[in-house]
């Protein structure tokens, strides 16, 4: 009976017998014979022996560094350590670390010949779910955000070695721009050709047309093309829209590769290609160069957005029935909460007209950027601000802050490091209006203007409705 149970679990994808009830991902996949080389989350172990570090945080206020670690061995996120150690100030992901004895740690990656310069690390209060009902958070990946293991880490594949991925990340926070991977990519920031990546992704992006729908779809970026399945277009991709999803990909480095989707809170995998490599050239046999990425492409493109919680990378082509176990593990977490809008301690801040206040060049939030009015936009990470019990307002890591901290009548606001300055105080007072002390004066719209790109400024405090800013 206990051979007919192992066969038997083996057919319809279930854990073999041999897998302990606590059985993890890494704790799976190295049972089937693909033992994992990279094991990255913020939110739970993935192997059960695991007791270290999941990532580390980077405060803005002193640039002091804390690694959050879990509550129990093999077990989810202290979530508290966090809290406790950014309170009053904001922090930023500054290293994912891989949890397998490889150390393919990720931390923010080098500017790329993409053009979009070096990756800053995500905001750490950005996005806060519940898994295994505790409090966790994921990394919330907006453009300008991405993290990189440079060089070719260890035990990943190249030149056309098999290997396997999986991750799990929101179905509802996703774009058409390029690119929310993890996986294979290459070793220096920089296009090298096709077949020198091998990395999955979950995104909008219908590279070869036709596709099914408006997506998100679980897609292979190997590097000059986002495929679907087949040679690039596959319409048997009806892709995956949960707020969490598995997505996973396994390709054997020379003739085939395969695509499966699944909600990662209940259900099995779907199957959305198993079959033949592109026939476009250059990816049969693939070229892998064996780096890591998590939330941009090979050449550091970060234009795209997403939120991630776990994922890992295996050495070889993993069987159907360790994926089906490996999905049975993820539901069993009972991820929960949205994963489409930041729900972080901060807010929106609305102005004049109804437009909010955002930071000027599409999130990427250098010092000296200007602070504007723009549309409104859930998925903005920079109209998201955190008012902290020191007066300041803060967003993707930096405060709002009057230029030169100056107090004349018409000086611009902009985004600058935290420091605790006059300039950086602000007051939500009951007209509505936000009052900076040292100056005397208020934030403003110039003479009352609602249009997107206006810059805003600090004037004599009056009541008018180019002063009313609310803090949400």
């Amino acid at each position: 009976m206990a051979a007919l149970g192992l066969v038997l679990g083996a057919l319809i994808g279930l854990p073999s017998l041999s897998q302990a009830a606590g059985s993890l991902p890494c704790d799976i996949y190295s049972a089937a014979g693909t033992p994992c080389v990279a094991a990255h989350s913020t939110t739970r172990a993935l192997l059960s022996s695991y007791n270290g570090p999941l990532y580390q945080v980077t405060r803005a206020s002193d640039g002091a560094r804390s690694d959050i670690g879990l509550l129990a061995q093999g077990g989810y996120a202290n979530a508290a350590q966090q809290d406790t150690f950014c309170q009053d100030t904001t922090c930023r992901v500054t290293k994912v670390y891989d949890q397998t004895s490889r150390h393919n740690d990720l931390t923010p990656g080098p500017a790329g010949t993409s053009g979009m310069g070096a990756d800053r690390g995500a905001d750490a209060g950005e996005i806060a779910v519940t898994a295994g009902g505790h409090k966790v958070y994921g990394i919330w990946i907006s453009p300008g955000v991405g993290y990189r293991s440079t060089g070719a880490a260890s035990g990943v594949a190249v030149n056309g070695q098999a290997e396997g991925a999986y991750m799990v990340a929101s179905g509802t926070h996703a774009g058409s721009a390029c690119c929310f991977d993890y996986g294979n990519a290459e070793s220096t920031p920089a296009d090298t050709g096709n077949g020198h990546m091998d990395a999955v992704s979950i995104a909008t992006t219908c590279y070869f047309a036709p596709c099914t729908g408006s997506g998100p779809w679980v897609e292979a970026d190997m590097e000059n093309g986002m495929f679907q399945g087949d040679n690039g277009s596959n319409t048997a991709n009806a892709g995956n829209k949960s707020p969490f999803v598995t997505a996973m990909l396994k390709n054997n480095g020379q003739t085939t590769y395969a695509l499966k989707g699944a909600n990662a809170q209940s259900g099995s995998l779907s199957t959305w290609w198993n079959g033949s490599l592109p026939t476009r050239g250059g990816y049969m046999p693939m070229h892998q160069e064996g780096g890591i990425i998590l939330g941009t492409g090979g050449d550091n493109s970060n234009w795209n957005m997403g939120t991630f919680f776990e994922g890992v990378m295996v050495a070889g082509y993993p069987t159907d029935a360790a994926e089906n176990a490996v999905q049975g593990n993820v539901a069993s977490v009972g991820y929960s909460g949205e994963t489409d809008v930041p729900n972080g301690p901060q807010g929106a801040i609305t102005g004049p007209g109804g437009q909010c206040v955002d930071v000027a060049a599409d999130d990427t939030g250098t010092n000296g950027t200007a602070v504007q009015l723009w549309n409104c936009q859930s998925y903005a990470e920079d109209q998201y601000w955190q008012h902290h019990t020191n007066g300041s307002l803060s967003t993707i890591g930096r405060c709002l802050d009057i230029d030169g901290n100056g107090t004349a009548n018409g000086t611009q606001v902009e985004l600058w490091d935290c420091n605790g300055v006059g300039g950086q105080v602000w007051q939500q007072r009951s007209d509505g209006s936000l009052f900076n002390p040292q100056s005397g004066r208020c934030l403003d719209s110039p003479d009352g203007a609602t249009a997107n790109g206006t810059h805003l400024r600090i004037w004599d405090c009056n009541g008018a409705a180019a002063q009313k800013f609310t803090l949400h």
